[in-house]
């Protein structure tokens, strides 16, 4: 569609600024659903777990590049085990628990068998808020982020900068100012994001499955990004968030871990291997528990966020890969 007839279309609908009111309303228990308010929250195990030096990734706003640069191997090795997942800008999420200033959420869309609701973890309290406008919009045409990360910015000109977010990240459509798309935040008002750096949908289920090649690439943006437990975002992966932010933002839905991604979609014989396809790896030469997942880049390479020492990289599938290889799934159709 022509960007002159999307803007029309808008118009009609009379989704401009003068539509929306700011109606945030503080966070109590009463609440069972919110809406993430920070680029990336970061769920813990329990709310003990977090330490001194993790309080970038605990305030509103986050500034989670401070936070895994300024960590040592061994500080972000330690992790693995206390983090559960992250959720992005505008996520919406369940509140199941309460205790001082944290809440126990479950986070939309990141299917696991450990709750039907969604990914359980602990966050800060500050990290959400809850606008009548932006449960609203959440069928409404939206932006779907395609850039590593963006930034928001207050004003048309992109002159006033806010905030950066997240590739992956959603946030319905309110105003458009020629190069720039004018987008709802969680709290109800409008920032601006840059065009070139997002896709516009009408609809999630407008979103076309890309063909094998186009998701290998969507893949590569990411080169040279450092791991992170539990990540989900353009600021760090793990293994199975990797795999799942990308079928997420190509308008599919996979487990979040990769044990219950190795049992979805359709079983792939190595030798019928396709570019997209995930690919298991399990202790005990590939007879034991899954515990890595990477992508199938053609060549017999795979694309994938390896460790915490590591970055998202391609490698060929040899040595301690080809040992530990214990099958391949299908979710492209």
């Amino acid at each position: 569609m022509k960007f002159r007839q999307f803007a029309g279309m808008l118009a009609a609908a009379s989704l401009t600024l003068s539509f929306f009111s700011t109606d945030v309303l503080a966070f109590d228990s009463t609440h069972h659903t919110a809406y993430v308010d920070v680029a990336a929250a970061t769920l813990w195990g329990t709310p003990s777990d977090a330490r001194p030096l993790d309080q970038p990734s605990l305030t509103n706003p986050v500034d989670l590049r401070k936070w895994t640069t300024s960590m040592t191997y061994d500080e972000k090795l330690w992790l693995v085990g206390p983090l559960e997942t992250q959720a992005l800008y505008g996520n919406k999420v369940t509140i199941t628990e309460e205790q001082g200033d944290w809440v126990k959420v479950a986070v939309d869309g990141q299917p696991t068998p450990r709750l039907a609701t969604g990914y359980p973890g602990w966050m800060p309290k500050r990290q959400l808020t809850y606008s009548k406008s932006f449960r609203r919009m959440q069928d409404k045409p939206f932006v779907l982020v395609k850039h590593p990360t963006t930034w928001l910015f207050k004003d048309s000109k992109r002159k006033q900068a806010d905030k950066e977010i997240s590739y992956n990240t959603r946030l319905p459509i309110t105003d458009v100012q020629g190069p720039t798309i004018g987008v709802m935040i969680p709290n109800g008002e409008t920032r601006y994001i840059e065009r070139a750096h997002i896709k516009i949908y009408f609809m999630k289920e407008a979103i076309q499955p890309p063909s094998p090649d186009e998701l290998v690439n969507e893949g590569k943006k990411f080169i040279g990004l450092p791991y992170l437990w539990a990540g989900t975002s353009g600021f760090g992966f793990d293994c199975s968030g990797f795999t799942h932010t990308l079928y997420k933002a190509a308008g599919i839905t996979i487990p979040r871990d990769s044990g219950p991604q190795s049992q979805g979609g359709q079983p792939v014989a190595k030798e019928n291997l396709r570019k997209g396809d995930l690919l298991f790896f399990a202790y005990d030469q590939g007879k034991g528990k899954v515990h890595h997942v990477g992508m199938y880049a053609g060549d017999g390479k795979m694309i994938h966020s390896p460790n915490t020492s590591t970055t998202v990289r391609i490698d060929p599938i040899e040595g301690i890969y080809k040992e530990e290889f214990a099958g391949a799934r299908r979710y492209l159709p």
